[in-house]
């Protein structure tokens, strides 16, 4: 049985502890029932980008595996 849609205030948003001092520059990130969604921290009834679970799986695999890289927290393979 797929998962009730959720409406934006119900969502669980967060961003990566690295995402910059400044705000200006922020994404946020929540997990639904079939992979991610993204949006512009500052503007929160902006819209809304949706990446599937297996897409996300990929990026997420590239970001680890990519040498040199930032560290990233707080994102997990759906």
């Amino acid at each position: 049985m797929p998962a009730a849609p959720q409406t934006n205030s119900q969502l669980r948003w967060f961003k990566s502890s690295y995402s910059g001092g400044n705000a200006t520059e922020c994404l946020e990130c929540s997990y639904g029932a079939n992979g991610a969604l993204i949006r512009d921290s500052k503007i929160s009834t902006g819209p809304i980008v949706s990446v599937g679970s297996d897409a996300w799986r990929c990026f997420i695999g590239a970001i680890r595996s990519t040498p040199g890289r930032v560290r990233v927290t707080g994102l997990q393979n759906l």
